[in-house]
């Protein structure tokens, strides 16, 4: 087990221990997030990366804990795991099964899923694009797909299609959700014939796919949103993609990954950054590679 950590240090003050677990992490940006969070709330603590598997992350979670851990992130593939550890589930976590904001609380773990608020915070409020009304195409139907669906419901969109290459598991989302008029499945053969959408986003992880996705211009046009909810070398291919397709806006995963790491730090300490100043910080450390 393999752990980075990024410390914000104040004299003579208790340091809060939180961390981010998953597999791979080495890549992860949110101890980066959230030692400015820190720097910018005046709160002392510690933020690290936590290498851990499914076989693996019981064993981790548990020794964070005794070693005074207060929070912890969760990240690809512990998402779905990591509900079933906690005590206490919050609203959006009930609702898909799948947690990434960890607390420590009495009797154990409290469950939160953040991701939905920070992807809609991102498009709404960030790049002021309205999805009330808007039919969405979803790509993928794993963790990150799951925790993202009520928010984008609870904003207003009309309709979500999902469409992933193993049917099952994008009709068993659909039926966890619960909302047979605004969540329905595809499948991918039938993709062309489906017309434009006003927003697709894919949840699917490119580190877990054998081939690049092969998606039809059709489904896109002029004024579609395309969103990845991955950032950096991940969302490269999507992203392209959404440009030969001539779409207006082309956006990847980091502006949600801000705002989703705002609200668990909120949860946690009380207060709410601000995340442009970060988001910024952000995009200027990824183009550096």
């Amino acid at each position: 087990m393999a752990e980075t950590t990024t410390p914000v240090y104040q004299p003579g003050v208790i340091v809060k221990r939180y961390a981010v677990f998953g597999q791979p992490i080495g890549h992860s940006r949110s101890p980066f997030i959230h030692a400015r969070f820190g720097e910018q709330c005046g709160i002392a603590l510690t933020y690290s990366a936590i290498d851990a598997g499914s076989g693996t992350f019981p064993s981790a979670l548990e020794a964070f804990a005794a070693g005074g851990g207060r929070g912890a992130n969760v990240t690809l593939p512990l998402k779905g795991l990591a509900a079933t550890f906690c005590a206490e589930l919050g609203v959006h976590a009930r609702r898909t099964g799948v947690v990434n904001t960890l607390t420590r609380v009495t009797g154990g773990w409290r469950g939160n899923n953040t991701d939905g608020v920070g992807l809609v915070k991102d498009i709404a409020d960030r790049h002021r694009i309205d999805l009330r009304g808007r039919r969405v195409l979803m790509i993928g139907a794993g963790g990150a797909v799951a925790g993202v669906l009520p928010a984008l419901l609870d904003a207003g969109v009309a309709h979500i299609t999902l469409v992933n290459r193993t049917p099952e598991r994008a009709d068993e989302l659909s039926d966890r959700i619960g909302e047979p008029a605004r969540v329905r499945t595809l499948y991918w053969a039938d993709l062309p014939n489906t017309g434009a959408y006003d927003c697709i986003i894919n949840g699917t992880s490119a580190g877990q796919l054998r081939e690049p996705l092969q998606l039809p211009f059709s489904i896109a046009a002029p004024r579609t949103l395309c969103y990845d909810l991955s950032y950096g070398r991940a969302a490269v291919d999507f992203l392209a993609w959404g440009r030969a397709a001539g779409c207006e806006h082309v956006l990847d995963g980091a502006g949600m990954l801000v705002e989703q790491a705002a609200e668990s730090f909120h949860v946690w300490h009380g207060v709410r950054p601000d995340t442009e100043p970060v988001y910024q910080a952000l995009k200027r450390d990824l183009e550096r590679g």
